[in-house]
């Protein structure tokens, strides 16, 4: 197993899933809970930070490797769970709409092991959709992870969920969109299932 500055950085933001989410459930002596949405809109944003900053570091500085990306995925997987099933908890968004974005990310990851054990990965490679709806997703999760006025007036939890429906509309049509995509690979060729 390799190890370099960009994957450091990925492990780095899977070691802090257990204590962005142990934050929100700290005694309010300990820490409130306004200090605890921004340390936890913090660190998730740090999250997403490191997410892009270790692929462009593994591309930079020549140190990509088939650990890396297996590892990268996974760990944006377990944050954005982690932060949804959190969230449910909380009270600040719908258990529907996590068990869709968590299910789709199951799919779509099952779907392209499957596809590169074809040799057929590119097919089913991140496709604009795919970007458009994670930037959904984490906007939407910070929001609500923040939770507090941005705006005069205006609630922000109200905001986050607006965008998380945004990304649950983007999850399925990505979802569709890989599907169709993979779909198309296996026609004219033997499946063995």
């Amino acid at each position: 197993m390799p190890f370099n500055l960009p994957i450091f950085l990925t492990w780095l933001r899977v070691a802090l899933i257990p204590i962005f989410v142990a934050i929100f459930f700290l005694p309010p002596d300990l820490m409130s809970s306004r200090v605890a949405n921004v340390t936890g809109a913090t660190l998730f944003a740090l999250a997403a930070v490191t997410d892009w900053l270790d692929g462009f570091l593994a591309r930079r500085l020549g140190q990509t490797s088939a650990f890396g990306a297996f590892l990268d995925p996974v760990a944006d997987k377990l944050i954005v769970a982690a932060s949804l099933i959190l969230l449910v908890e909380l009270g600040r968004t719908e258990g529907w709409m996590a068990m869709i974005i968590i299910g789709r990310e199951i799919t779509i990851s099952a779907l392209r092991e499957w596809m590169a054990e074809m040799g057929a990965r590119k097919s089913v490679a991140v496709a604009t959709i795919g970007k458009l709806k994670t930037a959904a997703q984490m906007f939407a999760i910070l929001l609500l992870l923040y939770a507090a006025p941005i705006v005069p007036g205006f609630s922000t939890l109200m905001l986050g969920n607006i965008f998380m429906v945004v990304a649950v509309i983007l999850t399925l049509w990505s979802m569709i969109y890989y599907l169709r995509m993979a779909a198309h690979e296996f026609s004219g060729k033997k499946i063995d299932v």
